[in-house]
């Protein structure tokens, strides 16, 4: 991915971000029939072959009588045996086109009651190819990082992301590899060329020995041909989602600021900035503490991830970061929401999928509450104008129905993530900030580890509100559609210099909408606030100022989701933006297009269109288009910067130095930093850009 599309283009990238905390579900008409409660698993990384070596004991619960046991597996893993309680080998038929493994209980299993299979299983996790999510890595074993994350079902799993369970999980990796995990840690045996030196101490650890076969001393030599082995247990007894291991080589950095027990994992050339992280994760997560109380774990594990995969991932105790999100300017926006997830995803959880936002969209929202409180009002009515654009960007579906959509398409993404955060916002407007932060912090604290229902959510807060607020949620997540307000007045002069008044009415074309709305009146004098509350979709007001009225602005502050031509232009470019992702350039063309009928001017727009065309290496449409941009309204600011540095790119890609010279010169005298723009203006200025090669030229 090209820089610039990198630096700047933060909601493709989130879209992304989000997998990882959308997991993998059966299809939403598939009925869920069991329930995983515990893992105890043992498994064997060979870095040097790419291979994970395993064996996973599955304790589950029959929600309603079973015949046959369905459980989801990465298609890269191949079982080699299957085992019930008994030692009793079972057979076992994968369905490559569902990542599922489908195991026949020959005496059957009642509904209530509990057994346990054991799954061997064996396979090489290198490339994407067998993702359950095409196209993306979401498991690899190799040098210098290996991650293993929940998303890939690297083990068995049922009901992904809903299902909580606890876990004991080992891994064993060269000596020379860092092992990151959830809970409680313990070492076990540390192998020399096959040989144990030291007796296992854990109780995974020794059943892992009275386990022990010849697949286990193979595995073992294949981790470690040349040198030493080691293993470390991680147990989370607590039912979340502790399935993310992560390894490999790192430098720890420590801070015990506060009473917290906070470790930056990084390689080696990120270690300079990792106490600028550790510093940056404290001030969020004592925020996120006064916000929502202490989180069940005082442990944080701060992981560097490698560039091939999400930009983010979590678990419990474990906040991983894409290594090109790691510099000297901390991301601090995607390590705001990446922490969030310790409360709203592994303390609190989704009971289904249809309430998939009061995680992500909670995260999201924690998000933004964080950058208020870091940089003020300006930086958040931003955020909010962000999280307004995804949650409009798909209305086909509203919230409460969401489960019927794929997990990882944008739709669902955008609509958890970002709606979810704007109900939120409207919800901490209708209540106010103090009734907000107490239902926010009752809420958690009453419902710590456990699964939830948006219905629970609206009882709490109803409960500190003091009324009823089914109106609120029917709204906002039983329907998929926003007001565009229209507002029609007179100004009457009142007599013995008593002032103005305003008789006007505000109208919407949804015709059971309710909610209040904040009116801006400027006059010649003070400014003057006012709250009217809007109902159906004709709604008179009347207002009296001191001032003349000069200017009435609806929902000045954007407390409302609402739309508007400029919110209209910006969800083209965003559905652009995830169509670009997906590699289906045509009908992001068409996306990109549709906002310029809107604003022909959007340099937004323009810009969008010109990295559309360079992908496609038509350099002289693209070079058109970004001058265009820069001929344009100028909105956001760092499309400027942006495309200087981009026509220079495509200067030099053309064999134009001088040109391409210039064009970096004028983006450093742009004196905009974003993302990184100087840096990358400079180093071109003094090396010429070349285009990476595709592997076709290689």
């Amino acid at each position: 991915m090209q820089s610039a599309r990198r630096s700047v283009g933060r909601a493709a990238a989130f879209l992304l971000a989000l997998i990882v905390c959308v997991p993998a579900l059966h299809a939403a008409n598939e009925k869920i029939r069991l329930h995983v409660d515990d893992y105890q698993i043992d498994a064997t990384i060979a870095p040097v072959t790419h291979k994970l070596t395993a064996r996973a004991k599955v304790k589950f619960t029959a929600l309603e009588d079973l015949a046959t046991a369905t459980l989801e597996l990465n298609n890269a893993l191949r079982v080699t045996a299957v085992t019930d309680d008994k030692g009793q080998t079972l057979q076992a038929e994968r369905v490559s086109q569902d990542n599922t493994v489908r195991v026949a209980l020959p005496a059957g299993l009642p509904k209530g009651q509990s057994m346990s299979l054991t799954f061997d299983y064996e396979g090489t996790l290198s490339n994407a190819d067998e993702s359950p999510v095409e196209g993306l890595k979401l498991a690899y074993v190799g040098n210098d990082i290996t991650y293993l994350l929940y998303a890939s079902r690297w083990f068995p799993m049922s009901n992904y992301g809903i299902n909580r369970f606890s876990a004991t999980i080992s891994i064993t990796a060269p000596t020379d590899f860092e092992i990151i995990g959830s809970g409680k840690e313990s070492s076990g045996k540390v192998s020399i060329a096959g040989g144990e030196s030291e007796e296992p101490k854990s109780a995974a650890a020794k059943a892992r020995r009275q386990l022990g076969n010849t697949r286990d001393v193979q595995a073992k030599k294949e981790a470690a041909p040349s040198g030493a082995t080691h293993t470390v247990t991680y147990t989370w007894d607590k039912p979340s989602f502790p399935g993310t291991i992560i390894a490999g080589k790192f430098v720890k950095t420590t801070s015990s600021e506060g009473g917290l027990n906070l470790t930056v994992w990084t390689l080696d050339d990120k270690k300079k900035f990792a106490q600028e992280y550790a510093s940056t994760a404290t001030k969020e997560l004592f925020f996120d503490i006064t916000l929502f109380a202490p989180p069940i774990s005082s442990t944080l594990n701060i992981v560097q991830l490698p560039d091939d995969t999400v930009p983010s991932a979590w678990a419990p105790e474990i906040a991983a970061i894409a290594g090109h999100n790691i510099g000297e300017k901390v991301n601090y926006r995607l390590l705001a929401n990446t922490i969030a997830h310790q409360w709203w995803g592994v303390e609190v959880s989704p009971a289904n999928k249809n309430d998939w936002w009061l995680n992500d969209g909670f995260a999201r929202y924690t998000e933004a509450l964080y950058l208020e409180h870091l940089v003020g009002t300006a930086g958040f009515e931003e955020a909010v104008k962000d999280m307004s654009v995804g949650a409009l960007a798909y209305q086909s579906v509203p919230l409460s129905s969401i489960g019927t959509l794929d997990v990882f398409s944008p739709e669902f993404q955008s609509v958890v993530s970002d709606k979810g955060a704007m109900i939120l916002h409207m919800l901490r407007f209708v209540l106010g900030d103090s009734k907000f932060n107490t239902a926010m912090r009752t809420f958690a604290q009453q419902n710590s580890m456990k699964p939830v229902t948006v219905d629970q959510f609206r009882e709490a807060c109803e409960k500190i509100y003091g009324n009823s607020l089914v109106w609120f949620f029917s709204q906002w997540v039983d329907s998929t559609s926003a007001p565009e307000f229209k507002n029609k007045y007179t100004i009457f002069r009142m007599g013995n210099g008593k002032g103005f008044r305003i008789v006007g009415e505000i109208s919407q074309d949804l015709d059971l909408f309710h909610m209040p709305v904040e009116m801006k009146v400027d006059t010649d004098g003070k400014t003057e606030n006012k709250t009217i509350d809007v109902v159906g979709t004709n709604s008179p007001y009347a207002l009296e100022t001191f001032g003349k009225p000069r200017r009435i602005t609806i929902d000045p502050n954007d407390r409302v989701l609402k739309n508007s031509t400029d919110i209209q232009l910006r969800t083209a470019i965003l559905r652009g933006q995830a169509l670009v992702q997906q590699g289906d350039l045509a009908e992001a063309l068409k996306q990109f297009q549709s906002a310029l009928a809107i604003n022909k001017n959007s340099s937004l727009g323009h810009y969008r269109i010109a990295e559309v065309f360079y992908l496609q290496r038509n350099y002289q449409a693209a070079a058109n288009e970004y001058r265009d941009s820069l001929n344009g309204d100028g909105e956001p600011r760092w499309t400027e910067v942006w495309s200087y540095i981009q026509l220079g790119k495509i200067f030099d890609i053309t064999g134009q130095r001088e040109r391409a010279v210039n064009s970096y010169r004028q983006a450093i005298q742009t004196n905009d930093n974003t993302q990184g723009a100087m840096d990358d203006a400079r180093k071109y200025l003094n090396k010429p850009y070349e285009r990476e090669k595709t592997s076709a030229q290689q």
